[in-house]
């Protein structure tokens, strides 16, 4: 809705923005496999997911209340942060919550009203060479903040080469007159939002159910170079035959993810 609303009260509408994010590339030996999955776990370690969720909680406008974090052996990591809406005094602010139980590759982060969260799956397979690494993040909010404001943040914070992104306003609050409002603000797609160079970087598709508050947009790189998918080696130190053969199977896995189907 366009304007600023006047609400009776406390907003009571929940918002929640929820990512899929991949990142893609071809190890061919078993030891470039477990290179990659060190990296990968190196490179996204619970101190630069911590930062990244207070840069979120900043973003939308939050406070950070308490942060717990742990990195996990042989790989991941967990944090869970507690935030609030508002500032807090000296003594709500050294309250502590107890840290998510120890699953792999997971970041938690706790709103006083919603909750942030972000779980990381690194994977390969041993056969062809394609190992994977996938994150979920969930921003689920209510009152006057919106997470809808971390949406480019998050994106151009992970190289990705595919993004599904949800986004669904749920319940409802009331304006001043006592009329309910079921979002508080306009919207046709989450690409509404996206700023322009993502949109030109990236092939987007929507399924949206526009009755429901309920939007959906998957998105994939449009730009494919071979050098910037293989862990290891490079293109150079391929044959045409070897270098055509693992750009087919880097796409299939692409399209795959992309359509949530197996094309064979």
């Amino acid at each position: 809705m366009s304007g600023n609303l006047r609400l009776h009260g406390f907003n009571n509408l929940t918002s929640s923005l929820s990512f899929n994010i991949y990142d893609i590339c071809y190890a061919k030996t078993e030891e470039q496999r477990e290179a990659y999955i060190d990296y990968i776990d190196e490179l996204y370690n619970a101190e630069r997911l911590t930062q990244i969720l207070k840069d979120v909680t900043n973003i939308i406008g939050a406070h950070v209340l308490n942060i717990a974090r742990q990195d996990y052996e042989p790989h991941g990591a967990s944090v869970t942060i507690l935030i609030a809406e508002h500032e807090l005094d000296e003594t709500d602010a050294n309250q502590t919550v107890p840290g998510p139980g120890p699953l792999p590759q997971a970041v938690v982060g706790h709103l006083d009203k919603s909750h942030v969260t972000v779980h990381s799956y690194p994977e390969s397979h041993p056969d062809n060479g394609i190992s994977t690494f996938r994150l979920d993040i969930d921003v689920s909010t209510c009152g006057m903040i919106s997470p809808l404001k971390a949406l480019n943040y998050l994106i151009h914070s992970f190289d990705s080469d595919i993004v599904t992104t949800d986004y669904r306003v749920r319940g409802f609050t009331r304006d001043v007159n006592g009329r309910k409002l079921f979002i508080d603000h306009d919207i046709t797609s989450i690409q509404d939002y996206l700023a322009q160079d993502t949109k030109h970087a990236y092939q987007m598709i929507d399924v949206n159910v526009y009755q429901e508050n309920m939007f959906h947009t998957k998105m994939l790189l449009k730009d494919f170079d071979l050098d910037n998918y293989l862990f290891g080696t490079s293109r150079r130190d391929l044959t045409f035959e070897e270098a055509r053969d693992i750009e087919t199977r880097l796409r299939n896995e692409m399209l795959e993810i992309f359509y949530s189907r197996n094309l064979e």
